[in-house]
Protein backbone atom coordinates (compact mmCIF):
# COMPACT_ATOMS: atom_id res chain seq x y z
CA UNK A 1 0.00 0.00 0.00
CA UNK A 2 2.41 2.24 0.83
CA UNK A 3 4.59 1.81 -2.52
CA UNK A 4 1.32 2.61 -4.58
CA UNK A 5 0.99 6.09 -2.42
CA UNK A 6 4.75 6.96 -3.14
CA UNK A 7 4.03 6.04 -7.19
CA UNK A 8 0.89 8.21 -7.05
CA UNK A 9 2.53 10.86 -5.15
CA UNK A 10 5.28 11.18 -7.79
CA UNK A 11 3.57 10.82 -10.82
CA UNK A 12 1.60 13.59 -9.43
CA UNK A 13 4.50 15.97 -8.68
CA UNK A 14 5.75 15.09 -12.30
CA UNK A 15 2.73 15.86 -13.53
CA UNK A 16 3.04 19.23 -12.02
CA UNK A 17 6.60 19.51 -13.12
CA UNK A 18 6.01 19.16 -16.70
CA UNK A 19 2.83 21.18 -16.95
CA UNK A 20 4.98 24.07 -14.90
CA UNK A 21 7.95 23.88 -17.15
CA UNK A 22 5.85 24.08 -20.56
CA UNK A 23 3.99 26.86 -19.18
CA UNK A 24 7.11 29.07 -18.00
CA UNK A 25 9.03 27.86 -21.39
CA UNK A 26 6.61 29.10 -23.57
CA UNK A 27 6.91 32.17 -24.96
CA UNK A 28 4.91 34.44 -27.68
CA UNK A 29 4.95 33.68 -31.47
CA UNK A 30 6.63 36.40 -33.42
CA UNK A 31 4.40 36.95 -36.54
CA UNK A 32 5.65 39.81 -38.29
CA UNK A 33 4.40 40.58 -41.83
CA UNK A 34 5.79 42.76 -44.46
CA UNK A 35 2.82 44.78 -45.94
CA UNK A 36 1.91 47.46 -47.73
CA UNK A 37 2.86 51.03 -47.39
CA UNK A 38 -0.78 51.92 -47.36
CA UNK A 39 -1.23 52.75 -43.51
CA UNK A 40 0.64 54.91 -41.62
CA UNK A 41 0.02 53.09 -38.77
CA UNK A 42 2.36 49.66 -40.01
CA UNK A 43 6.29 50.60 -39.56
CA UNK A 44 7.80 51.84 -42.31
CA UNK A 45 11.50 52.03 -43.44
CA UNK A 46 13.23 53.30 -45.92
CA UNK A 47 16.65 51.67 -47.19
CA UNK A 48 19.15 51.91 -49.70
CA UNK A 49 21.15 49.12 -51.51
CA UNK A 50 24.71 50.34 -52.83
CA UNK A 51 23.70 51.20 -56.98
CA UNK A 52 19.78 50.66 -56.46
CA UNK A 53 17.21 53.39 -55.03
CA UNK A 54 15.39 53.78 -52.00
CA UNK A 55 13.05 51.65 -51.26
CA UNK A 56 10.34 51.93 -48.65
CA UNK A 57 9.91 48.33 -46.56
CA UNK A 58 6.71 48.06 -44.08
CA UNK A 59 5.29 45.37 -41.86
CA UNK A 60 2.69 45.38 -39.28
CA UNK A 61 2.42 42.64 -35.99
CA UNK A 62 5.08 41.98 -33.42
CA UNK A 63 8.43 40.00 -34.22
CA UNK A 64 11.40 40.07 -36.01
CA UNK A 65 12.26 40.20 -39.80
CA UNK A 66 15.63 39.90 -41.48
CA UNK A 67 16.36 42.34 -43.98
CA UNK A 68 17.11 40.22 -47.67
CA UNK A 69 21.10 41.72 -47.70
CA UNK A 70 23.85 42.75 -44.92
CA UNK A 71 24.75 45.27 -46.51
CA UNK A 72 21.88 48.11 -46.42
CA UNK A 73 21.16 51.14 -44.47
CA UNK A 74 18.50 52.73 -43.49
CA UNK A 75 17.85 56.75 -43.68
CA UNK A 76 14.16 56.44 -42.31
CA UNK A 77 12.14 55.06 -40.27
CA UNK A 78 8.33 55.59 -39.35
CA UNK A 79 6.83 53.64 -36.24
CA UNK A 80 3.83 54.64 -36.67
CA UNK A 81 1.47 52.34 -34.16
CA UNK A 82 4.67 50.41 -32.89
CA UNK A 83 7.43 50.47 -30.32
CA UNK A 84 10.45 49.63 -32.87
CA UNK A 85 14.16 48.53 -33.07
CA UNK A 86 17.13 47.71 -35.43
CA UNK A 87 19.82 45.73 -35.34
CA UNK A 88 22.56 46.97 -36.79
CA UNK A 89 26.72 46.50 -35.84
CA UNK A 90 26.00 44.16 -33.44
CA UNK A 91 23.75 45.18 -30.95
CA UNK A 92 19.82 46.40 -31.05
CA UNK A 93 19.31 50.07 -31.15
CA UNK A 94 18.30 51.52 -29.21
CA UNK A 95 17.84 49.79 -26.53
CA UNK A 96 14.86 50.63 -24.96
CA UNK A 97 13.40 50.98 -28.67
CA UNK A 98 11.75 53.95 -30.73
CA UNK A 99 8.30 55.18 -29.19
CA UNK A 100 4.77 54.55 -31.30
CA UNK A 101 4.42 57.54 -33.72
CA UNK A 102 8.26 58.82 -34.35
CA UNK A 103 9.87 58.97 -37.37
CA UNK A 104 13.63 59.20 -37.34
CA UNK A 105 15.71 60.23 -39.90
CA UNK A 106 19.56 60.41 -40.80
CA UNK A 107 19.97 62.82 -43.76
CA UNK A 108 23.70 63.75 -42.55
CA UNK A 109 24.64 60.38 -42.09
CA UNK A 110 26.67 59.42 -45.50
CA UNK A 111 24.97 56.20 -46.72
CA UNK A 112 22.39 56.03 -43.21
CA UNK A 113 22.84 53.39 -40.54
CA UNK A 114 23.77 50.15 -40.75
CA UNK A 115 20.92 47.90 -40.97
CA UNK A 116 20.40 43.78 -40.76
CA UNK A 117 16.93 43.30 -38.83
CA UNK A 118 14.07 45.67 -37.60
CA UNK A 119 12.24 44.10 -34.76
CA UNK A 120 8.08 45.46 -33.47
CA UNK A 121 8.18 44.78 -29.89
Amino acid sequence: MKQIAKNAVLAALTSVAVTASLTVGATSAFAINEGTCSRTDFLQITIHRPGENSQMRCYANAGEANLISTNWWVTRISTGNNRVQWLGDGSWQPAQGIDKWTVMTWPNHPGGVSINKVRIL
